[in-house]
This record gives structure tokens, sequence and C-alpha cells, in this order.
């Protein structure tokens, strides 16, 4: 190995069949969220890091230990995004997109959090999100939930991936569950881990999805949502539940399913699978009415889900390899420049084609067979002179004189 410069720990250098898998993820959202009616949007890597820390919630390991934040020249703090959302809401706010609400929207790109690297998790890794702002009806949760659970039937991922689904109500379900989680809770605190004692005060919904096996007796003996939901959040769960059943998107009810910060309501899921060892989540979201209010702007309801392109692109099949329809084999220093205007004109056709820099023509030719390409399109100073090429089908061994100008449309027929 080189004693130049190293990759960074939990960085990643993508490329060859790894690059493909990326990029087949990233072409089925890109035509999913267009068939759905999603607005792209580009968003900075870096916000001020009040976004992230009001958003994202002080007390959350994101913020407390994962994210990486820098004071720049002018001594403003800023952080590298973490996630997408609270830079969404963001600019919901500054740029006055409040006036297109319902607004539905999508990107992707990398995001950074300082965490332990693992199968499919990075500290520069790469997420899609889809998010509907400024819409408080089921249907934009249950719009969103079907386009998740298309995209992973497109990418061939489905199977084996469950649909896990939960309600945290509306404000005053969550407040009178919180109350009797604390209570429940105080009552064993003894059985509690440090993180869980932690969250207690601040965030004790968290508790219930805790992975310390110390806290999981308490966590399963706690009470569930459901004997304090109102009419009015019950009813919304129904019309997700009856929507989703409606489009033919299978789910499981996850009554531990949790989201711990109060800008949370209603609908929370995660698109599960057990092929990724213990970090099973490919992609999870939920609805989150507070919390543009809570980066100062008006109340808008709005929910939105992320997925990582990474784990989304190791559980799917490897795309088939990307050919070339034809390679230019020229003979000659005259045949080498007119090949090269000949490449620019297939190219500009729309035809995928490629030339080696030098060699022999049998060296061309073997570069030829090993590109996968259809066809060789060899020149040499006799077919120059006869304004043409030999197109040679390198399949059936066929062989052909083709001019100049009929050479795309002779590749592209056959």
């Amino acid at each position: 190995m080189s004693k130049g410069p190293q990759r960074i720990r939990g960085t990643q250098d993508i490329w060859g069949e790894e690059a493909d898998r990326f990029q087949s993820v990233v072409a089925a959202f890109e035509r999913i969220r267009r068939l759905y009616g999603f607005q792209r949007v580009e968003m900075p890597v870096f916000e001020a890091t009040a976004v992230f820390s009001r958003s994202i919630g002080e007390t959350t390991d994101v913020v407390s230990k994962e994210m990486y934040t820098f004071a720049d020249r002018g001594g403003d703090s800023l952080t590298l995004r973490p996630e997408f959302t609270a830079g969404l809401c963001r600019a919901f706010i500054s740029e006055g997109w409040q006036q297109l609400a319902p607004l539905k929207v999508a990107t992707h790109g990398a995001v950074f959090r300082y965490e332990r690297p693992q199968k499919g998790r990075y500290r520069q890794f790469h997420q899609l999100d889809a998010e509907i702002l400024g819409s408080d009806s089921p249907a934009a949760d249950v719009e969103l939930l079907v386009l998740a659970d298309q995209l992973l039937k497109e990418l061939g991922i489905a199977e084996g991936v469950t649909l896990q689904l939960n309600t945290l109500g509306d404000a005053e379900t969550r407040d009178a569950w919180r109350a009797a989680l604390v209570a429940h809770f105080e009552a064993h605190r003894a059985d509690l881990s440090e993180d869980s004692l932690a969250r207690l005060d601040k965030n004790p919904l968290r508790i219930l999805d805790s992975k310390d096996p110390k806290d999981r007796p308490a966590a399963d003996s706690a009470p569930d949502i459901d004997a304090f939901l109102t009419p009015e959040a019950r009813a919304f769960f129904d019309r997700v539940t009856a929507g989703l059943d409606a489009a033919g998107v299978a789910w499981e009810r996850n009554p531990r399913l949790v989201r711990g910060l109060d800008y949370y309501r209603h609908t929370a899921f995660e698109f599960v699978t057990d092929r990724l060892g213990a970090q099973g989540t490919v992609l999870a979201g939920g609805r989150y009415d507070g919390l543009v209010e809570a980066l100062g702007g008006p109340h808008t309801p709005a929910v939105g889900w992320a997925a990582g392109i990474e784990r989304l692109a190791m559980l799917a099949a490897a795309p088939a390899p990307a050919g070339i329809d034809a390679a230019l084999v020229p003979m000659g220093e005259a045949a080498e420049n007119a090949a090269i205007g000949l490449l620019a004109d297939l190219r500009r056709a729309g035809i995928a084609c490629d030339m080696g820099y030098k060699g022999n023509m049998k060296k061309r030719m073997q570069r030829a067979n090993a590109s996968g390409a259809r066809f060789a399109i060899i020149l040499g100073d006799d077919e120059l002179a006869r304004g043409e090429a030999a197109v040679k089908d390198l399949v059936s061994g066929d062989q052909i004189a083709v001019p100049f100008a009929a050479l795309a449309e002779a590749v592209r027929a056959r």
C-alpha cells in the first residue's frame, strides 16, 4: 500500500460495481419521484449549527456526539449536515416556500455523522430524502409510504423488507402518554441504564427503543400509546392504514416504534430487513408537525422520510454492466485523426462508443472484444479513400462496408 495520504476512516471510494449499484439506486429514486410529482431541490452541505441543534434536539446522540461542527473564519458555528429535513425546513422558512404549500420535494446527497463505522454505515454517507411540507392530511403520509414501497420494489429488494408502522398521536395523546411513561420509568429507575436515566427527564419515549438489555424489561412492560389516543388521533391513523391497504402496501404494527422529540406527531414508520445485521433499517420517517415552528417559522404540518443509498445498494442486485455499442479501430495516423471525428459524430447521435489511445490492430481488436462492444468499426487508408468504414459484428463475425454518414444508423439498426 502507498505511504501517501490514505482514505479517512469512515469514508469510502466508490467505483466499479459499487458505483453502478449506487447510481442505480439514485436513478430509480429520480425516476419515481418524478412519477409522484416531487420537485428536486439541492441543499447546502453545511448550515448554521442551530438549525440542527434546535431541530434534532440537544440531548440526542446526533447532536451531542456525532455532528461535525466547526467555527468558520468569521467565528460562526457551522455544521456539516447530518440529515436533510432540518435544512429543508430552514429553507421553507427563509426562502418563502410557505406560499407554495403543500410542497413536495426530494433530494439526495452526502450527509455526515461521526459514528462508529459498520456495515453499510459511514461517517460520510449518502441519503435519499422525500418530504411533503404544508399538508396535515393522512393522504400525504400514505403517498410517501407508497412512493417508498414502489422504490424498494423497483430496486428488487422489497422481499424480506417489512414496513413497521406506529402512531404517536396528536399533542394531547402524546402529553398523556409521556406522563404515563415517565411515571412508569420512575418506578423502575433502578432497572434502567445510565443512558435511559439521562433520557428520562427530556426524552422518555426513546427508552422504549433502547437496545440496552438492561432496559428491556422496563421498556417492554411500559404502557402502549393506544390507551391514550384521542378519537381524532385514532381516526388519523385509521385513514393512513386504510390508504395503505387500498394501495396494496403491506404493513405491520410496531407499538414500540417511537420518535423522541416533541414535534413528531401521528405516523412513524421504518422499512426493516434482517439482511444487514443488527442495523436493519433501510428507510425511515414520520410526521413532524412541529418542526418548522420549532425553527421559528409558522405552524406547518409536514411528513417525510430518508433512506441510506449505500444500504439500499447493498441489498439491490448488481445492474448489468454498461457496455458500449461500438469500438473504433483505426489503422494509421490518418485513420486515427478521422476516427476522432467519427467518434464525436457517433456519440452525438447517441451511440455509446470508444477508441483506444494507441496500439496495433490486434491489440485494439482485443480491447474491442473485452469492452463488450457489439461492433468494431475498422478504419484504414483504403476505407478513408472510399469514405466508408468496415463494421464488424463481434458476435456473428459478419462484416460490411458502411459509408461514414450512415454509421450511426447502421449500428443502431443492428
